[in-house]
């Protein structure tokens, strides 16, 4: 079902023809790079905090890590991930599958300025067998975003 509304969102936005369903599982940034034959650091992967009640979104490039310190500045709050077992409830998508599209309504998408370090990305489509093939520009259109944020560790600091 979450599949479903993702794949909805993305053939309305004309991207449908980019799904990507691999054979193996892409849940994780390694099982993903190795299921489409990709850097690990291209896959977008989706990570998904609570600030108070607000689920948030934000998409960050694969190997990338929160800066704990950058996101209590840009967001006033603690990073606080959504416990596992509250994500599929509160996002729409399960683990392994959380993506910004075909979401539940109110969700708040950022993207991570770590993403513009490439020009093709990949993000998961609604399943942990899926992914999208996107530029940074379709990413952008696509997500809903509500900006870009700078919230991971610098290279220097990972």
């Amino acid at each position: 079902m979450a599949f479903e509304r993702a794949k909805q969102h993305l053939e309305a936005q004309g991207l449908g023809d980019r799904i990507i369903v691999p054979e193996h599982s892409s849940a994780t940034v390694a099982e993903a790079a190795e299921a489409l034959g990709c850097e690990p650091g291209m896959i977008a992967k989706t990570l998904s905090f609570l600030q108070g009640e607000q689920p948030v979104l934000i998409l960050v490039e694969g190997m990338a890590r929160i800066d704990n310190k950058k996101y209590r500045h840009c967001f006033g709050c603690k990073a606080k991930m959504i416990p596992a077992d509250q994500v599929e409830v509160l996002v729409g998508h399960e683990i392994g599958g959380v993506c910004p599209f075909g979401i539940l309504s109110g969700v708040i998408v950022y993207l991570d300025e770590s993403l513009k370090k490439h020009e093709t990305v990949y993000p998961a489509a609604g399943s942990d067998h899926s992914a999208v093939r996107l530029s940074i520009a379709e990413l952008e259109r696509s997500s809903g975003a509500a900006g870009w944020v700078d919230v991971c560790r610098s290279e220097e600091t990972v």
